[in-house]
């Protein structure tokens, strides 16, 4: 009998699949690269056709190192970046490059957007402001610089869901997807008509609606061909990516946050009670009935891998942690704001740009690196900012992604938050909780506790209080540098003439 379970996670920087087994854990694991283009500034896309090969060579390698055969796989679950854009035409072929969660172009729209719906109202609805991630701005932008584009367009998904589509065939809207698109009732639990009629969305451009461990349909032929899986194999509608990692890192229980430390900063905290704020997203957990606040940076381990490029001639990440571990906390006086691609959580400002503040001609690489990621732990720690606005206060605290294999990331971002941080040992991320999605979907897991026998916490980075004391007042100048330069980044793209 089939067991194995196929995890995928389509991600900013790459595409990873994992090979689970119910009762050995992970048996086979294996990724390949991504690439994000930004070809003007604030956009962000990526082009499905490479994660759609990137699924064939990676699927084929995790069958290759479990000595498995296609006939072992008993189900597929992908997770992926929310809520990216794709297009496709009728024959399914991508129409253009998607348009990522962190795309910041559609301001105007954004703008005219909000002078049609109303905060209060767009909150009560779909449970998040109008932001720079909402899919009708996007779609807007696209009608007006691109009308070739919409006119080829038969159907609209994300990045998960195209994922699904490719592999089964058969279109579907995994529910965070449309929670997060911005055109989805969280409380009447359908498309919302006014809003697809505001963005000059034909609801036939969109899937069914379906929970994530919905199965959806089963490997096409054609898909079996491309990927080495048994045609057959049960696929489900799969996850948000942050929200398949929150789970696979034991996020169940009230109180319980991650911060995951990848290319775009998240922060999740989870709920048995929807709670609303312009400030954050809301999302479903894969557990029906419980729900998870997300904060989402546009830009955070992207930042670093762009220092290391155009400024650091390429170096180990390990030497600009033993550079930069030498600085004292607080990069002597330089305060990073991390809006390289503008900002959606908390601010929702996709103007918003990186600035370095506080430089002289006595900071050293190190010192503009170490305050890279202290500008990054600020971003965080001012989404529990927003969460004591609330009355919510994280009961336990574990850390995720890339990142956590940095000593120094981690310790920074403990300091900075004051948390002591669970690190989970060889955490496989949004792919094992895909993974897990799609055994329970089909029956292999009984309850959603039977994630807990895949998370092993090696170690606890505890805060030093003083540092901590010391970043707390270098966060009060990181929350009023943005405050004095709102407007100057309003009037520098009126200058610059950006019409993106």
């Amino acid at each position: 009998m089939a067991k194995l379970i196929l995890g995928i996670d389509i991600g900013t920087t790459a595409t990873k699949g994992i090979l689970l087994d119910p009762d050995a854990g992970i048996v086979a694991e294996s990724e390949a690269p991504a690439t994000l283009h930004t070809i003007h500034p604030g956009w962000a896309e990526e082009d499905p056709e490479e994660w759609w090969q990137n699924v064939a060579t990676i699927t084929r390698a995790c069958l290759h190192a479990a000595g498995a055969e296609n006939g072992d796989v008993a189900a597929v679950g992908a997770s992926g970046m929310v809520p990216t854009l794709i297009l496709l035409d009728p024959a399914g072929k991508v129409v253009r490059p998607s348009i990522q969660q962190n795309d910041a172009r559609p301001h105007q729209e954004i703008a005219a957007f909000r002078t049609q719906v109303p905060e209060t109202e767009a909150l009560e609805k779909t449970g998040s402001a109008i932001t720079q991630q909402s899919i009708g701005p996007k779609l807007l932008w696209l009608r007006q610089h691109e009308p070739e584009a919409m006119a080829q367009a038969a159907h609209l998904m994300g990045s998960y869901d195209f994922v699904a589509y490719r592999l089964t065939g058969n279109r579907s809207s995994e529910r965070n997807w449309a929670l997060e698109s911005g055109l989805f009732d969280l409380r009447r639990q359908t498309w919302d008509e006014g809003i697809l009629t505001l963005a000059t969305i034909d609801p036939r451009l969109l899937g069914t609606v379906r929970w994530a461990s919905e199965v959806v349909g089963d490997v096409s032929r054609e898909a079996a061909r491309h990927t080495g899986l048994r045609a057959g194999t049960p696929v489900v509608a799969g996850s948000a990516d942050h929200i398949a990692s929150a789970f696979s890192a034991g996020l169940k229980a009230p109180g319980d946050l991650l911060v995951k430390l990848g290319g775009a900063g998240d922060i999740l905290y989870s709920l048995d009670d929807p709670v609303v704020d312009s400030r954050l997203f809301l999302d479903y957990h894969v557990i029906p009935g419980k729900f998870i606040l997300n904060g989402c940076m546009a830009a955070s381990g992207s930042i670093i891998k762009w220092f290391r490029q155009q400024c650091a001639s390429g170096s180990e990440y390990a030497t600009l942690d033993d550079l930069a571990s030498v600085v004292a906390p607080g990069s002597e006086g330089l305060v990073l704001l991390p809006y390289f691609l503008g900002e959606k959580t908390p601010i929702h400002d996709p103007l918003a740009r990186g600035v370095l503040f506080g430089l002289s001609l006595t900071h050293t690489l190190g010192h503009m690196y170490r305050a890279i990621l202290e500008g990054i732990a600020y971003g965080f720690r001012h989404h529990l900012a927003v969460l004591a606005d609330r009355g919510l206060v994280a009961t336990r605290a574990r850390v995720t992604n890339g990142g956590a294999r940095s000593r120094l990331w981690k310790q920074v971002t403990a300091d900075v938050l004051g948390l002591p941080l669970e690190e989970i040992a060889q955490h496989p991320g949004s792919s094992l909780g895909a993974a897990f999605v799609a055994g329970k979907g089909v029956g292999l897991f009984r309850a959603w506790e039977e994630i807990d026998r895949f998370i092993r916490i090696t170690h606890v980075v505890e805060p030093d209080r003083q540092t901590a004391q010391h970043y707390a007042e270098l966060f009060a100048i990181y929350r009023g540098l943005y405050g004095s330069l709102q407007g100057h980044f309003q009037a520098l793209h009126r200058v610059t003439g950006d019409t993106s």
